[in-house]
């Protein structure tokens, strides 16, 4: 039976990079602690962020000039497909996702297999800063519609992805847009469920250890951005409101073994619901 270290070993982590010198290092260390198999993509940074990482042994892509997150994660989805990997880890370079959470997330993967795994904020959320968190409660909402099953957290950077989420072809959409969009090509396309595994997240802001730099994430922009994307991946569904009762009525999965958040459902793929 295949376990936790084994998994990692057939696991690459992609870490996407965008001016993270202040904590990057830290973050490839942590992940290299629990998977010997990292890719970062430095998305033309221009603070020294490859020179931060350039001793460690992982695979480092650089782009001359900046492409966006979703071109990071198609690249480096596509580099570990190629050297035989079963799954792709991601994780943010700004160092809110915790490395530790790496085994909480490969466990569920094996109890879960085929599904993808969300490191899902639900841990001390009340330290995230309000205007995020009502961004993000909202895009949960709409993108979990476009799924047609309910997400505890559909915008987590923190997320394995099965090598089959990995191949998909044409996901439309950059930066965020694209990390809802994979959410919802999965369960379309492949009837791939998601599960959640609650993770605590940080952030600049009094009493947080540490200092992180102040996030790509513009709400008003970006949430305009998920917003008319994911309204129209709805508006393309056949029976709009037959779906949108289907997903109220689909709790999400948490995976938790510590009992703090509700045990799962059993869990069906979407083809079988439909």
């Amino acid at each position: 039976m295949v376990d936790v270290n084994a998994l990692a070993r057939r696991t690459c982590v992609v870490i996407p990079a965008l001016n993270e010198s202040l904590r990057i290092r830290e973050v490839v260390e942590g992940a290299l602690s629990h998977c010997p198999n990292v890719i970062v993509i430095d998305d033309g940074s221009d603070d020294g962020t490859s020179e931060c990482i350039a001793d460690l042994p992982i695979l480092l892509l650089r782009h001359e000039q900046r492409r966006g997150k979703g071109a990071s994660l198609r690249e480096g989805f596509a580099e570990a497909l190629a050297r035989g990997f079963s799954g792709v880890l991601t994780m943010d370079g700004d160092g809110q996702h915790l490395a530790d959470d790496i085994p909480r997330l490969l466990d569920a993967a094996l109890r879960y297999p085929g599904s993808m795994i969300v490191g899902s904020r639900l841990r001390k959320r009340a330290q995230q800063p309000f205007h995020r968190r009502c961004a993000n409660e909202f895009g949960d909402w709409g993108i979990s519609w476009g799924c047609g099953y309910r997400i505890a957290d559909t915008q987590s950077g923190q997320r394995y992805y099965p090598g089959n989420v990995c191949a998909l072809g044409d996901v439309p959409g950059e930066d965020f847009v694209f990390e809802a969009q994979i959410l919802i090509s999965a369960a379309r396309e492949l009837g791939v469920r998601v599960v959640s595994v609650p993770i605590e997240s940080r952030y600049q802001g009094p009493g947080v250890a540490g200092q992180f730099r102040k996030s790509h994430f513009r709400p008003l922009r970006d949430l305009y951005r998920i917003t008319s994307h994911v309204v129209g991946q709805v508006l393309s569904l056949d029976d709009v409101l037959a779906e949108y009762r289907r997903t109220r009525n689909t709790p999400p999965v948490i995976h938790d073994p510590s009992g703090e958040f509700a045990a799962p459902p059993p869990l069906r793929s979407v083809q079988e619901r439909t």
